[in-house]
């Protein structure tokens, strides 16, 4: 597992590797009632100790419970009480105990407002300990949207949340990744009805300069940026609309004389035929689905995402939190060391750049 770390770069096209530095990542359970616990579990039984420093966030009675899903220990990890006692023996590895009350009765696979609080103390934790630059990355097994709306996030996710937490201001995203192949998008997590309106071009400069920033820090030298149409067959021409003619076209020529490396607008039905042929290292989509269908069918086992635009690399297992299958060790690992191995590669870039 560390070789795979300490060589994650090696393949891909036009990326680059960093000298070894020994990041700290936050990791969170995530919410109770998923597969994060059990996922978590197998994760910290691999050998990752040796490149990383790891501490994790959240309540301990969760944690035994996933270790107990798994049947096995969590060898070498000390328990602590509060951040200032944050500091690392030989075996890397700590846990921050986060009491909630009422979480060792969450039913696997419910949700909860239990649930939803964890996750959100966990996150709130995780980003107050990066602002201190006490942990360098930032993991999170999945969390669940209707939990944490219980448990009182008011965002639509928890991308929103470390926003307002951090007072970024910039552009921020999220970015699905599978087998290098990277998907970011101008909209998210909104109604159809609303997305013409919400696209304008400062808003799609701001999105392939996001991608350009965030495929740097995950060490491509020059990030190849491939911008979708909104409209079928990129509008022919404006008969089928003009947000391409009037919006897409002007954005994608203002970066490029800006010496961004970005083409488009592409139609999107044939677009991903050219990622999967490695044309591009990422495609900037108008909206969720237009991008998240493609990559989940050519990558759903394998994929992870990354909240961009933050000032810390912060990245989960893109598959969620799998409540139909809590609790019975079927849920497989692959996406959680993806999802490790990216913000570890992430966090040592950020940390290099720092220097």
């Amino acid at each position: 597992m560390a070789d795979d770390i300490q060589n994650m770069t090696v393949g891909a096209v036009g990326r680059v590797q960093t000298a070894m530095r020994k990041p700290v990542i936050a990791i969170l359970q995530g919410d109770p009632a998923g597969i994060g616990p059990e996922l978590l579990v197998k994760l910290l039984n691999d050998d990752i100790r040796e490149i990383t420093n790891i501490v994790v966030l959240g309540d301990p009675e969760i944690f035994q419970r996933g270790e107990r899903i798994v049947g096995r220990r969590v060898a070498g990890m000390r328990s602590i009480a509060k951040t200032e006692e944050i500091e690392f023996s030989e075996t890397g590895l700590l846990h921050l105990d986060i009491h909630i009350p009422g979480i060792a009765e969450t039913a696997l696979g419910q949700v909860s407002a239990e649930g939803g609080r964890s996750s959100l103390e966990e996150m709130r934790m995780a980003l107050e300990l990066s602002q201190t630059t006490a942990v360098h990355g930032i993991l999170f097994m999945p969390f669940n949207k209707a939990s944490m709306y219980l448990g009182g996030n008011p965002f639509a996710d928890e991308i929103g949340f470390a926003r307002h937490f951090l007072g970024t201001t910039g552009a921020v995203s999220e970015f699905n990744v599978a087998h290098d192949m990277w998907n970011g998008r101008i909209t998210s997590h909104v109604a159809m009805k609303d997305v013409p309106g919400m696209l304008t071009q400062s808003k799609i400069m701001d999105g392939i300069a996001l991608a350009d920033r965030t495929l740097r820090l995950a060490g491509y030298v020059h990030p190849r940026i491939a911008v979708a149409a909104y409209n079928p067959h990129a509008g022919e021409g404006g008969l089928l609309g003009r947000e391409e003619i009037d919006i897409i076209a002007p954005a994608v020529k203002s970066m490029q004389e800006r010496r961004v490396n970005v083409a488009g607008p592409f139609p999107a039905d044939t677009l991903w035929l050219k990622m999967r042929d490695r044309e591009y290292d990422v495609v900037v989509s108008m909206y969720h689905d237009q991008g998240q269908i493609a990559i989940k069918l050519l990558g759903f086992d394998q994929g992870v995402s990354v909240l961009a635009g933050l000032p810390i690399p912060i990245a989960t297992p893109a598959h969620g939190t799998a409540f139909d299958i809590a609790g019975q060790n079927k849920a497989k690992m692959t996406p959680t060391r993806n999802a490790f191995n990216m913000v570890v590669g992430m966090a040592r870039h950020h940390l290099a750049a720092a220097e």
